[in-house]
């Protein structure tokens, strides 16, 4: 069984585990919660259609994991962990062996302490045991997905209302033609990171776009000159 989240490496994962194991030996399963854009769920439909294989969508709240809320370092470790709590019984009901995911060798690099818990229920990352960095990974134009909360700043208390927020910003900038974007939220600034060359697009429509993200609730909006940074 695949956790699939519609995302590039994830997707990845998938194909290459019907191509490994054939399709009627796998399940797709999408976690449908406050913190997954619905444009996201409608990709990860589409996207297992096109790859065919079984795809099931579970409803989660990540709002409702004690812990998570308060928004510290450790948010992904709770978020993680309850996601594989709902996704092992799906797993022994349907009679699979496993659950994977799609956690790459660049992550153990990095701070992600949903790898943690992934360890602790015994959850497996085949692209990291096989040594697969994102450069390998990544040939397909897709930009990459991180759940609306990664987009509040640590510390912050998350709500259902700063994530309906992020989703709209971040989904208004999109239908400017800027591919890869987050609004990063800093109580009532947004940070908007995007790629260097996207930058311009930024600035020739900034009147539309503060115009927007104020109607939204921000109050101050800033574009951050370092661009965009993955894992941030």
């Amino acid at each position: 069984m695949v956790a699939f989240s519609g995302g590039v490496d994830s997707t990845f994962l998938l194909k290459a585990a019907v191509e490994t194991l054939g399709p009627e030996h796998l399940l797709a399963v999408t976690a449908d919660s406050e913190t997954y854009p619905s444009s996201e769920l409608e990709e990860a439909k589409i996207l297992s259609q096109q790859i065919g294989v079984r795809h099931q969508v579970i409803e989660t709240s990540e709002l409702a994991i004690p812990g998570y809320v308060e928004n510290n370092k450790n948010r992904c470790y709770f978020c993680k962990s309850s996601l594989f709590d709902h996704l092992i019984p799906v797993m022994v009901e349907k009679g699979y062996q496993n659950v994977i995911y799609g956690v790459i060798a660049d992550d153990m690099n990095e701070y992600r302490p949903g790898m943690q818990a992934a360890k602790e229920k015994g959850i497996r990352g085949p692209l990291q045991e096989a040594n697969l960095f994102k450069e390998e990974i990544r040939n397909w134009d897709k930009p990459s997905f991180a759940c609306l909360s990664s987009k509040i700043a640590y510390g912050e208390y998350i709500t259902k209302e700063k994530i309906t927020k992020v989703d709209k910003a971040e989904r208004f900038l999109k239908s400017l033609s800027i591919r890869q974007v987050r609004a990063r939220t800093h109580q009532d600034i947004a940070r908007i990171e995007v790629e260097p060359n996207d930058m311009k697009a930024v600035l020739d429509h900034h009147d539309m776009i503060v115009r927007e993200l104020q109607h939204y609730g921000y109050k101050y909006i800033t574009l951050d000159l370092l661009g965009y940074k993955s894992a941030a």
